[in-house]
């Protein structure tokens, strides 16, 4: 017993000393137990009645809104969670505004190549910069964003195994220990600021421009109920769902009105413009005969 409180003390000992490291670079950072997760549970759990809160409260335990610079501030965070034994550094915040692409092995894809092909094909390299190697084989990939421009979290959108971290994430710090393993610095990449995002590779990572939609009278009842079904498709029924509904509304005789709404609420959901005008097209061909069911 009186060696794994000796193990956890030094290796919540050896995470402060890491993340006041990173702090000193400008870097906002908050302490993680072993499962990667904010040490700190929220002071709300036990009200379910209580207002949602990042951090106005005054009390820790608000996850990524907890992260600081402020080497006092630190300290009092990982004093009231001895347990932990890594550090989160927030994303999105300035001086760096960072950004974290999360190279994934345990999807089974080989996110590499993705990335790779995805530069290719988009006509970017990815400049010298910090990279983080996970326990799992995973690599962590630091870039910097402009400071006017807000990259949202994903997973999975830009291509499978890629995740990225973005405003209101985080990114597990290297030096940090959890239950799989050390997090550490590729070697030749310490020293390296994290690098400004290729400005082609910033744009994937934003989410496409909402199309303005013609507004819908209140007997179009049917056309909302179709647009709604197509935003509330998840991965995997994107595709399936716009075209059930441009079926069901050139049935009814609503596709012109919807076309542009329903295309419109698919790009919402993560589909291409070609995509989701090919998809269309083909509700209306298949309409003026039977088979669209």
């Amino acid at each position: 017993m009186a060696t794994t409180d000796r193990y956890h003390r030094q290796a919540t000992t050896l995470a402060l000393a890491h993340a006041l490291s990173a702090a000193e670079r400008g870097l906002a950072v908050i302490p993680l137990s072993r499962t990667k997760l904010p040490a700190l549970r929220s002071p709300h759990r036990d009200d379910p009645t209580a207002p949602p809160c990042h951090g106005e409260c005054g009390r820790p335990g608000h996850g990524v809104y907890d992260a600081s610079t402020e080497p006092a501030r630190i300290r009092d965070l990982f004093a009231a969670a001895p347990w932990s034994t890594g550090y989160g550094i927030a994303c999105g915040l300035p001086p760096h505004h960072l950004i974290g692409v999360d190279l994934d092995t345990k999807s089974g894809t080989d996110s590499t190549t993705a990335l790779r092909e995805l530069a290719l094909r988009h006509l970017f390299t990815i400049p010298p910069t910090v990279v983080v190697l996970t326990p799992s084989g995973g690599r962590h990939l630091w870039l910097t964003g402009p400071p006017d421009v807000t990259v949202p979290n994903s997973a999975g959108r830009l291509a499978p195994g890629i995740d990225i971290r973005g405003a209101g994430g985080y990114l597990v710090g290297p030096g940090s220990r959890t239950a799989h393993g050390v997090y550490t610095t590729a070697p030749g990449s310490a020293h390296l600021p994290p690098a400004p995002c290729p400005r082609a590779l910033l744009r994937l990572l934003l989410p496409p421009p909402r199309t303005p939609t013609p507004p819908l009278t209140a007997s179009d009842a049917q056309g909302r109920g179709l647009i709604n079904f197509v935003l509330t498709a998840h991965e995997g029924q994107r595709n399936t769902r716009l075209f059930w509904a441009a079926c069901r509304a050139y049935e009814n005789g609503l596709g012109p009105t919807l076309k542009e709404p329903l295309i419109a609420a698919a790009i919402h959901t993560g589909l291409t413009p070609q995509e989701a005008h090919s998809t269309v097209t083909s509700a209306a061909r298949m309409t003026r005969r039977p088979g669209c069911t």
